[in-house]
């Protein structure tokens, strides 16, 4: 896997940074944390070299003075969103983001449900966290929101809102994703507490946009493709513009919500602090791009990734036609179509070939490896033998799992588990070639490549099942399929 990006330096700087705004605001402050904690694939996938919970590592020295708020929105409970990335809803990531929090010694103060408007699906789920022993509270919709500041910076709109209790100077307010509704949270802290007589202080950690690449970076692209579901666009920050002259990048909901926070502050201290919205935030991850060609490639695999996630929920009925006509637009931008993603082409043509499903990987060589359906095995079982073969030199003649093992795993599927299937899916194929490695030496070196798949590019011509997507997921591997289901 090839790195563009220094995440030692991005530690270092960016906690120095983190300190020196808590510094700024010594009583109280909120601090945004956009994108995941201490999982956070889409960074790790656009800037490789990023360690998915590189962000936890830094506030771990903040936690004997930092307490947690978990956000989620009712609107989002209502609808069962999943995280695509982990294939659980949001009000189930609440608690796996709790316990896993707590799991590292940080403080968990409560749950806010925002974007409350009476929904039942709201109701039971705080019900459900109180029977846990967990408190909640609601944060109501504001009409207008965010343009009529008037309203919202009042008792009938922030002041409506339950008034979250916490102990800690500093509160961490994250959310399973995006849209939740977590600046609102603070900001409406911000309100309350100034009415109790507490000068709390505001700031934002999120990683994307990246203010100080160019608005059309691909790094940046590939934020707009990952929340096209929201419909965020990226935009140049005017605020800042106006106040230093030079060009920063932001996204339309932190630009359309500055002049509440404005008014906010203006309020409270009698000036803002604040000049621009870009000025919120404390993100150095720019700064630590130590290989653009690098991170520009892995952003627009990234782009067509989500491009294909988009037709794959079209075509099961979970997608909608705006988000892939979204990510379709933005691969003008990003200059690309679908062929930059080398996979694709080779699956296809294969396909063309053989009239069967396919799929293929890059390498981190930039080798080519395809695979096809047999009576065996399915494409992604299929692949991943032969990536492994190439990987350890074995010739691909080989048969590193004999007919005779294989046959007797598909009676057991199809006679005594009733499956449709008989074909070895990718799971069993390395439980079989694990077995097969205690005396065969092939099998051994072909196992022991597995960890140089992470970070390849896998493309299939079907629609895999949820087995095969969590081992790509497991081994590193990016993968988008054809919007084609199996027959």
């Amino acid at each position: 896997m090839k790195y563009g990006f220094d995440n030692d330096k991005y530690l270092r700087i960016q906690s120095e940074h983190i300190k020196e705004r808590i510094a700024q605001f010594g009583n109280k402050l909120y601090l945004e944390l956009g994108g995941k904690l201490f999982d956070d694939y889409h960074a790790s996938r656009v800037l490789p070299g990023f360690k998915p919970d590189s962000k936890l590592r830094m506030l771990s020295q903040l936690r004997d003075h930092a307490e947690i708020v978990i956000v989620i929105s009712a609107l989002d409970i209502e609808k069962n969103k999943v995280r695509n990335d982990l294939g659980i809803t949001y009000d189930m990531d609440v608690l796996r983001l709790r316990e896993e929090f707590q799991k590292r010694g940080f403080l968990v103060g409560s749950v806010v449900i925002t974007h409350y408007n009476g929904q039942i699906s709201a109701d039971a789920f705080r019900n459900r966290l109180e029977r846990m022993g967990i408190t909640t509270y609601y944060h109501y919709t504001i009409e207008g929101y965010p343009t009529n500041v008037g309203l919202i910076a009042s008792d009938e709109g922030f002041g409506h809102n339950d008034y979250i209790e916490t102990s800690r100077p500093l509160v961490i307010v994250t959310a399973p994703g995006p849209g939740s509704g977590k600046m609102a949270v603070c900001l409406s802290q911000l309100y309350n507490e100034h009415k109790r007589g507490v000068e709390a202080g505001y700031a934002k950690f999120e990683t994307f946009p990246v203010w100080s690449l160019p608005l059309k970076h691909p790094v940046n692209i590939a934020y707009e493709a990952a929340t096209a579901d929201l419909n965020d666009v990226n935009m140049i920050d005017p605020f800042h513009l106006e106040a230093y002259g030079k060009t920063a990048i932001n996204y339309n909901r932190d630009i359309e919500i500055y002049p509440v926070l404005n008014a906010l502050f203006e309020g409270i201290y009698g000036e803002n602090p604040y000049k621009s919205p870009t000025d919120m935030g404390v993100n150095m991850v720019g700064f630590c791009i130590n290989d653009d060609e690098v991170c520009c490639d892995a952003s627009k695999n990234e782009i067509i990734r989500r491009y294909y996630t988009a037709l794959n929920s079209l075509a099961s009925g979970d997608g909608n036609d705006s988000e892939v006509n979204k990510i379709a637009l933005l691969f003008k931008q990003a200059k690309i179509d679908t062929s930059y993603r080398r996979p694709i082409k080779a699956a296809k043509e294969r396909a063309e070939r053989s009239g069967v499903p396919c799929s293929a990987i890059e390498l981190a060589d930039g080798t080519i490896i395809t695979a096809e359906t047999s009576e065996l095995l399915g494409p992604s079982a299929a692949l991943i033998l032969n990536a492994v073969k190439h990987l350890a030199g074995i010739d691909h003649s080989v048969k590193l799992i004999p007919q005779d093992m294989i046959e007797p795993i598909q009676h057991t599927k199809t006679h005594y588990l009733r499956s449709n299937n008989p074909r070895l899916h990718t799971d069993e194929v390395l439980v079989a070639l694990s077995v097969l490695s205690t005396h065969d030496d092939n099998c051994r070196r072909a196992l022991e490549k597995l960890p140089e798949l992470n970070g390849c590019q896998v493309h299939s011509t079907v629609m895999l099942g949820e087995v095969d997507h969590k081992i790509f997921k497991k081994l590193g591997v990016g993968l988008t399929c054809d919007p084609t289901k199996k027959k």
